[in-house]
């Protein structure tokens, strides 16, 4: 019976504005790690050549769960549950994945056949064994994956966003709490897409 392990992490819960992503991936053997590292650490350019890679040769899943779910959850239950969803495309996936290649596995218990990390100190409800650790981003390549498609999924978003709402400049902070966008938000109001329940 093979053995898969699969990364989740999330970009966007610091923000004041916008969706909170989550990424989720199960790298093939041959992938090149040395692509990789926490998406904090590596610079716009190489995450999005990475994410290209991570796309074309992994098994991956995307959840993204938008600002108002987020004030009705809390932006911890939004996470995992933006997780859940990244889980379940990256499920749904995996058989013809695990074909192309060439692994045997039983389609009926492929959940238990998966070992999946994320990181943080929550986990998601998924179903497969799955387990939490602080600063595994900086640590396992699959986590690492997940958190580069997490950002730069949610990165692109934000820059669609700053084209709908210039005045606030989205494209530039992705929705962080810096000072020009809290001296906006006091000055002309929020947007349609601030997170009502974060304190500016």
């Amino acid at each position: 019976m093979i053995e898969l392990v699969c990364g989740f992490d999330e970009a966007g819960r610091g923000p004041l504005a916008g969706p909170v992503t989550a990424g989720c991936v199960i790298l093939p053997k041959d992938f090149p790690t040395e692509i990789l590292n926490d998406s904090k650490k590596l610079s716009e350019k190489k995450r999005i050549a990475a994410e290209k890679v991570i796309m074309e040769r992994a098994c991956w899943g995307l959840g993204v769960v938008d600002h108002e779910t987020i004030d009705r959850m809390n932006i911890l239950r939004a996470s995992m549950y933006a997780m859940s969803i990244a889980y379940q495309m990256m499920r749904t996936k995996l058989p013809d994945w695990l074909r192309a290649q060439n692994l045997d596995f039983d389609e009926n218990s492929l959940d238990s056949q998966i070992s999946a990390i994320t990181d943080g100190t929550s986990c998601p409800d998924v179903p497969c064994r799955v387990r939490c650790e602080p600063k595994a981003d900086g640590k396992y390549c699959e986590v690492m994956a997940a958190s580069i498609i997490a950002k730069v999924e949610r990165d692109k978003m934000m820059v669609e966003f700053g084209k709908l709402y210039p005045e606030y400049g989205y494209a530039k902070h992705k929705g962080y709490p810096t000072a020009a966008h809290i001296a906006v938000c006091r000055e002309i109001g929020m947007s349609p897409i601030q997170r009502k329940t974060f304190k500016f």
